[in-house]
This record gives C-alpha cells, structure tokens and sequence, in this order.
C-alpha cells in the first residue's frame, strides 16, 4: 500500500479459526487489497496473470495493476524499478505468493522465499523513508514440517510437500532476520500463518491427486475475506511493533518451533539468498 488506510486498527472478524468455514473462489491476495482500499489505501497490486488482476481491481479507483513476476528475478528487478519510479511512498508491503522458475530455481522456494526476498529488498530504501512501513509476509504452518540445510538438492527439492515446507520456513526465517537487521528503524516486519483457504487447497489437491475428497474437504477451509484477517491485523493493528519479527495466526503472536526460530540458520539464509539473487551483502 502506498498510502495509510484511514482506518489502522480494524477489529479482526471472529478469530479465522473460529469462522464458518465457506468455499470460495477468491484469493486471500484480492481480499487483502480490496479490504485495504476500502479502507482508504492506495494499493498496487503486483502479479503476473494479467486477466485475473485486471478483473480484481474493476471497480476500484484505488486499486492499481502493475505486472510482477516473482518466479523471474528480471521481473522482480522491473517491477521495482518502475514502481519507484512511479510512487514516492511505500507504507506496507505484503508478500502473498504461493508457485520452475525463469531463473532455474524450483517453483516453491524460487518464488515463495527468493522472489519475495528479492522484492522487499529492493523496496526497503523506500518503505524505511516512509518512517514506520511494515512488512508482511505469508508462511503456513507447513514451516514446522520444513528443513533447511543448504544443500541445493534440498532447498530445491523435487516433492511438492517438501518443497512448500521448506520454502514456508525460509518465510519464517526470512522475517525472523529481517527483524534483526530493521532494528533501530521504525519498519517492521511479520510472517504471518492465513488459515487454510480454498485456492491452496486446490493447489494441494491436484499435486497429491485427492480431488475425490474435495467435498469433504470443503468443511476444512475458510472463505478468502476471513483467511485475509490475520494479513490485516499485521498490517494494520496499531501497538504491534514490539512483536516485529514474529509469527501470527489467528490475529496472535504464535510461539514458533525452535526450527522457526533458529537465528543462525536465518542469518546463514540470507546470504545465501543474498548470492542467489545477485545481491551484495550488507551485514
């Protein structure tokens, strides 16, 4: 969002745990930004399908289209170009992605860790001059079946399940650094656990071949407007800052496993991220 919401500290529904799980046919991503409009944000939302974004921001003058390719660092590189360019002020960036990549990465940790890593950095200059921007970014509880030891092979694995973990807990490490080196500045970060909607359980089912069981699983999932809750209590919840760095769910701090929360491996992470995305190390 280039431009604060009126409103900072929207009570969140009843906790997404809690809700009526409904089916839908929309993304948490879409939600997120048309709620961020209508509370009075100018939102650029940054994806690669064309068509879908389009019909996302019909009707709102205040929800603005630009292509992102998180899968090509080429495109990750444009995009922030232009989007400097064309906007002074950056308060909140949300990274909400969930897909082989242009750059030879495997589709989970190419785009879900390394295309949003890519991204905030080079956005972080401008959220920081905005003084008090925040970042969120999407994970799952999946991270706590993820495992990281830097072996291409690994970070890159082949298995869908594997590699979703895997790249949900470099989501986690990723913030959990992030926070270490934003001390001292008035940005803030968070990863933040949705809820279970029903586009990621589309995705699951088609990878595992379980479509037989979709309405049952149906009961499962909730409805994009209420998984966006936890997104937008992150967001925009005034008195959060101390909890920079953490993990939330259900619109809380969530205690992470100590994988989750393993400083090292999330410093030995962003560099090597740093090298895969041709970036210079600053720290």
């Amino acid at each position: 969002a280039t431009r604060r919401p009126s409103c900072l500290s929207p009570p969140c529904l009843s906790p997404p745990c809690l809700s009526p799980p409904v089916w839908g046919n929309t993304g948490i991503g879409r939600a997120t930004a048309l709620r961020l409009a209508g509370l009075g944000a100018r939102v650029v939302l940054a994806c690669r399908n064309q068509d879908k974004a389009r019909e996302a921001v019909t009707g709102s003058t205040d929800v603005v289209y630009m292509l992102l390719d998180l899968g090509s660092f080429r495109s990750v590189r444009s995009f922030a170009e232009s989007f400097l360019k064309a906007e002074k002020r950056l308060d909140l960036l949300i990274n909400n992605a969930g897909l082989l990549t242009t750059d030879g990465f495997g589709i989970e940790f190419g785009v879900n860790h390394l295309g949003h890593f890519l991204l905030t950095n080079l956005l972080l200059e401008r959220l920081q001059e905005g003084g008090g921007g925040r970042v969120v970014t999407l994970s799952s509880i999946a991270y706590r079946w993820g495992h990281i030891d830097f072996q291409v092979g690994d970070l890159n694995a082949c298995l869908f399940f594997s590699a979703y973990c895997n790249s949900k807990l470099c989501n986690v490490l990723f913030t959990l650094h992030l926070a270490k080196r934003l001390q001292g500045s008035k940005v803030t970060c968070y990863s933040v656990h949705p809820g279970e909607t029903s586009p990621k359980a589309q995705l699951c089912f088609h990878v595992l071949v379980l479509r037989r069981v979709v309405p049952i699983a149906r009961l499962l999932f909730l409805d994009p407007a209420t998984g966006a809750q936890t997104t937008l209590h992150c967001a925009l919840q005034e008195g959060i800052e101390p909890f920079s760095g953490r993990h939330f769910s259900c619109c809380a701090v969530e205690e992470l496993t100590p994988r989750g929360r393993d400083h090292a491996v999330a410093q030995r992470l962003w560099e090597v991220s740093e090298q895969l995305c041709g970036l210079s190390s600053t720290s």
